[in-house]
């Protein structure tokens, strides 16, 4: 059940990121929505988290902001591998990301307290 829901708050900072920044795009309905989440999850959890430990004198030295790069860097490997998402620019990327990150944090930070009471 927590990786469905995981997984709905994910596809919704997505949907979140889309209607904020202006160059990133998802194709169709709703479940294009889940499938972007699903493989960018996917991606970042495997090349993302490598990256993240191979890239770590980086991340510290910027104070953590590295990993919003490489959170950019791993969107635009989705949008690469899946005919659902569309990217113009890093920048969208990039501003996407951070959305994405925020969003994201908000959501499972309040589903944790919701599921506590």
């Amino acid at each position: 059940m927590k990786l469905l829901l995981r997984w709905s708050v994910s596809a919704l900072a997505v949907w979140a990121a889309t209607g904020l920044v202006p160059g990133i795009k998802v194709h169709g309905g709703a479940w294009s929505y889940f499938w972007v989440a699903l493989v960018f999850s996917l991606i970042n959890v495997t090349i993302g988290s490598l990256l993240k430990v191979l890239t770590l004198p980086a991340v510290l030295l910027s104070l953590g902001l590295f990993v919003v790069v490489i959170n950019a860097a791993m969107l635009e490997l989705t949008a690469r591998w899946s005919s659902a998402l569309t990217i113009n620019n890093f920048w969208s990327a990039l501003f996407a990301a951070l959305i994405i990150s925020f969003v994201s944090g908000v959501l499972n930070r309040s589903v944790k307290k919701v599921g506590q009471n």
